[in-house]
């Protein structure tokens, strides 16, 4: 005997198929605190424009309580503080919490997107497994961590190793740099990977505090720093950001302003290495001024800026960088292709040549101010045309929604697989 279901019953169906929940694991959570992933988690959730999307974000802590934020579902995962391997153990953790929870509540239309690629090894057991519940998987490889100098030569090759194995197994690869993407399709052709660039943002709006705040006064003050009378850097204390690059090449410089570098150097050796191979300790313009936690007063350190320095070469679509377009008038990057691909003609580029970078810190200084406002327009249409965050939440919206119809077809071939069977 058929039974029919109520109206109101059919519409509860029809609203579950129709809705998609994607677990984000990767990031230490939100709210933001950290890095790129964890401000880009914020953000997407934040900016959320469709009530078709559910959001269930894993974050590291201590416990394993859960609440919302962002309208979004947060679950935190207590891990070992285990050395390098902790982040490791957390994705796995992460990932067993999402199987569980999508079983517990037999949830439909789910996606999971996996923020770096570090548990490459294991990635193929948890993939049969989701690929039994019909949950598809994403990944964002971020940059090319394997090559970056921090790690030892064994670290390195787990990461490459980790890499390919992830990129061999996902559903979708998520590139936030075309850069990125032309990488993995090179380099595993053989696996015919399935790709969609989404770019990292950045957002236009302009500091809170005014140009006479207090705090951004004394800040200046404390540091011996004069208003639009300093190049500024903002990064990860590393040397493939090239350091040492552009402190020997400012050094040289006749310029009576300051280099003002904004990281952290606490517990670095790296710093006392620089320091002996630079000796920029003798040079009063270089100030290494510590991490800046204060995002408006960030902001207005780039706004006040005559120009910001960009030495990364390793990875994507770097935010430090495209924050600075968003703020800085005069943007001076090394010349390899993901800048380029970021910057375009908004920005002035340096190689890793002897006196490429002296010459061009030297000649930013003779430039006019309608040059120097020509520049910054420049930098802030990039920006609005391409990075603002609304418009990439829009695009992983869009990406999201176009996969419940996969799923769902996924869903419906085998169950009509099934009845032919029987």
């Amino acid at each position: 005997m058929m039974t029919l279901k109520s109206d109101a019953s059919l519409r509860h169906s029809k609203k579950s198929a129709e809705e998609a929940n994607i677990f984000i694991i990767g990031s230490k959570g939100i709210p933001a605190q950290y890095g790129g992933f964890e401000t880009f988690v914020d953000q997407l959730t934040a900016r959320k424009q469709s009530q078709a999307i559910n959001y269930h974000v894993s974050c590291m802590s201590d416990n394993r309580n859960e609440f919302f934020y962002n309208r979004s579902r947060c679950f935190n995962i207590p891990t070992a503080n285990i050395g390098s391997a902790k982040a490791i153990i957390y994705d796995i953790q992460s990932l067993r919490a999402c199987i569980k929870y999508i079983k517990k509540n037999n949830l439909k239309n789910c996606m999971i997107y996996i923020l770096a690629c570090r548990i490459g090894p294991v990635f193929f057991i948890y993939k049969r497994i989701l690929e039994r519940m019909n949950v598809r998987i994403f990944i964002n490889p971020d940059g090319n961590e394997w090559r970056r100098s921090k790690w030892s030569a064994p670290i390195r090759r787990y990461w490459k190793y980790s890499e390919k194995q992830m990129v061999k197994h996902a559903d979708y690869i998520i590139c936030d740099s075309l850069g990125i993407e032309s990488y993995i399709h090179s380099t595993y052709s053989s696996f015919k990977p399935q790709t969609q660039y989404i770019s990292y943002g950045a957002d236009l709006t302009p500091s809170v505090l005014d140009d006479k705040d207090e705090g951004f006064k004394e800040w200046l003050l404390s540091k011996e720093i004069r208003e639009d009378r300093y190049f500024l850097i903002v990064g990860r204390f590393v040397p493939e950001n090239n350091y040492e690059l552009m402190i020997l090449e400012f050094m040289e410089s006749n310029l009576d302003m300051d280099l003002v570098i904004v990281t952290n150097i606490a517990e670095n050796n790296f710093y006392s290495d620089l320091k002996e191979k630079t000796a920029f300790n003798k040079d009063k313009r270089i100030k290494f001024v510590g991490t800046i936690y204060d995002q408006e007063l960030l902001k207005k350190i780039r706004e006040k800026a005559f120009a910001y320095l960009h030495g990364h070469e390793v990875g994507g679509t770097n935010p430090s960088l495209l924050e600075a377009l968003a703020s800085t008038k005069i943007n001076i990057l090394l010349d390899v292709v993901f800048n380029n691909e970021v910057g375009r003609d908004a920005a002035l580029y340096f190689s890793k040549h002897k006196g490429s970078l002296k010459h061009i810190l030297e000649s930013t200084v003779q430039l006019s101010q309608k040059e120097i406002n020509d520049m910054e327009v420049k930098s802030k249409r990039v920006i609005s045309t391409s990075y603002s965050w609304n418009k990439i939440v829009s695009e992983y919206e869009t990406f999201f929604k176009n996969q419940i119809d996969f799923v769902e077809t996924g869903t419906e071939n085998k169950d009509l697989t099934k009845a032919v069977m029987v």
